[in-house]
């Protein structure tokens, strides 16, 4: 599952210091959320899908990395994009 460019402007501008900030962890964990959660939904119908299955497993690993990352450089930071994506249950 892609994600347009125009959905990424959206969550550059949302979770970015500007409009070109694509490299900041928060960025990138909104990025990898938007994605996980597409796919959980193309989950809901196909559900069988294995071979996609290993990819979001691939997609939650990579994003966890990036929470570990930011964790560990700012507490509050962490805190903050948790309490935005809604990541905790």
């Amino acid at each position: 599952m892609s994600i347009n460019s125009e959905i990424k402007k959206e969550i550059v501008a949302k979770y970015g210091a500007n409009e070109n900030d694509t490299g900041c962890p928060e960025v990138q964990i909104a990025i990898w959320t938007y994605r996980i959660n597409t796919l959980i939904e193309h989950f809901n119908v196909h559900k069988k899908d294995l071979h996609s299955r290993l990819g979001l497993m691939k997609m939650v690993s990579r994003r966890r990395h990036l929470l570990d990352h930011l964790k560990s450089v700012s507490e509050e930071r962490y805190q903050a994009i948790i309490k935005k994506l809604d990541l905790r249950k």
